[in-house]
């Protein structure tokens, strides 16, 4: 499989240098989610970048031609909450063995890239992995080295000791005497000045968001729960300390408590948000605070359950948030919050990460415009990518893909993708 992608990739870099000009013809066209779409048009694409749109499938003189007249060419679509070094289906303290060296995970983590962009996502953001892994692999990719999505990684998280990111206190005890010591998070950290250090590490290593654990996690046996972990304290200064760094800070938040306090905190996105409350939906309206569901984490949950592969805790709280699937989404639709598409894939597989947009409408209430605005640009707009993607306007990189069907009307198209262009440069489909 990884020879496999060198392959690919040598072809994919070949092709990039050797056809600067693509022509692709679509049957039907979305330049913009929260726009009328196009009939036959021809997106015309030179060195990376969408030059214009032309009516009817043209094509310009020694262009490469790519037939999507019988598809819908829309938008690339972005995935805010990824872990791309980690497997669906392994127990969550899989990675924290020998095996799973930052080498190797730095591998499984090109693999899932691939799956992401066959799946439709022309940028992910990595909200939790090795900070020295995830920022190989979007490196390795922004340079031609390896076919993916734009990638942005926000490395480890922060967590207080014991919490959801403390693998040192939560290790089965069989697993914690041959657990690779380099694996155990370095970013846990008690108090504000020692959180702000952790923040300034992570931001020198060269990370492009900052991730915190606000709350305790589903998938983690700690019995701390799903409310607030770090103090109000704490987490202002994260976040503040992030800002400082001209980065974005996003918290994991479960509990209705914890996601006010992020949110009053100032950060700029909610992971997960299950137990939002119409206090914390409200104040997320006021901050202009992203909501990320990642309903598809819950299908990857449920198949969990009965496994064995949780702690009981975990299988816990696992059917306790399982039975409100979907309901913070809706809530923070109703009161007018941002939203953007995050999957929480591996813990539902990647390559399945385009269902998030039929959840965000069949769970959360969403039509299938506005989820696909989530989709497309949400992300892009959280993130500061808005003049570089989200949309087809001339001069953004054609980050664009074709799928089936009219995915403003059926949102399961997008599960359908026929063929992926990211910056311009054609992902191989199989």
């Amino acid at each position: 499989m990884f020879r496999a992608i060198i392959v690919a990739a040598a072809i994919l870099q070949s092709t990039a240098v050797s056809a600067e000009t693509y022509a692709i013809q679509a049957g039907r066209l979305i330049v913009d989610a929260a726009q009328p779409e196009r009939g036959p048009s021809t997106v015309i694409v030179e060195n990376g970048r969408i030059a214009r749109i032309e009516n009817g499938a043209t094509a310009p003189a020694g262009a490469i031609v790519v037939d999507m007249r019988s598809k819908t060419v829309m938008p690339g679509m972005t995935d805010v909450h990824v872990h791309l070094t980690s497997n669906s289906g392994e127990p969550w303290y899989q990675g924290f063995t020998q095996k799973y060296s930052n080498p190797y995970a730095t591998t499984v983590g090109l693999t899932h890239a691939l799956e992401m962009a066959r799946a439709g996502f022309t940028t992910v953001r990595d909200l939790g992995g090795d900070t020295s892994a995830v920022i190989a692999v979007r490196d390795a990719i922004a340079e031609g080295r390896f076919p993916g999505p734009r990638v942005k990684v926000s490395g480890n998280a922060l967590s207080i000791i014991g919490g959801h990111g403390d693998a040192a206190t939560s290790l089965p005890p069989e697993l914690a005497e041959a657990v690779n010591e380099a694996h155990l998070n370095p970013t846990v950290c008690t108090g504000p000045t020692e959180c702000q250090k952790v923040v300034r590490e992570l931001a020198a290593a060269g990370v492009d968001v900052i991730k915190f654990h606000a709350t305790g996690g589903v998938l983690d046996p700690g019995a701390m729960g799903l409310e607030q972990h770090f103090t109000n304290e704490e987490m202002k200064a994260i976040v503040d300390m992030a800002h400082a760094m001209h980065l974005k800070a996003a918290a994991h938040a479960h509990g209705a408590g914890g996601i006010l306090a992020a949110t009053n905190a100032g950060v700029d996105s909610i992971e997960h948000g299950t137990f939002l409350d119409e206090a914390g939906a409200k104040a997320m309206k006021a901050h202009g605070t992203y909501f990320s569901a990642t309903l598809l984490a819950f299908s990857g949950v449920n198949r969990l359950l009965g496994t064995g592969k949780l702690a009981p805790a975990s299988e816990a709280k696992a059917r306790e948030t399982l039975s409100i699937w979907g309901r913070g989404l809706n809530l923070a639709y109703r009161n007018g919050v941002k939203i953007a598409l995050g999957t929480d894939s591996a813990v539902a597989p990647h390559k399945e990460a385009a269902q998030e947009v039929g959840l965000m409408v069949s769970k959360g209430g969403m039509t299938p415009r506005d989820a696909l605005i989530a989709a497309t640009k949400g992300g892009p707009d959280l993130m500061n990518l808005s003049g570089e993607t989200g949309t087809l306007d001339a001069g953004k990189a054609a980050d664009l893909v074709a799928v089936d069907g009219d995915p403003l009307t059926d949102p399961s198209a997008v599960t359908r993708v026929a063929y992926v262009m990211v910056e311009g440069r054609p992902i191989p489909m199989q």
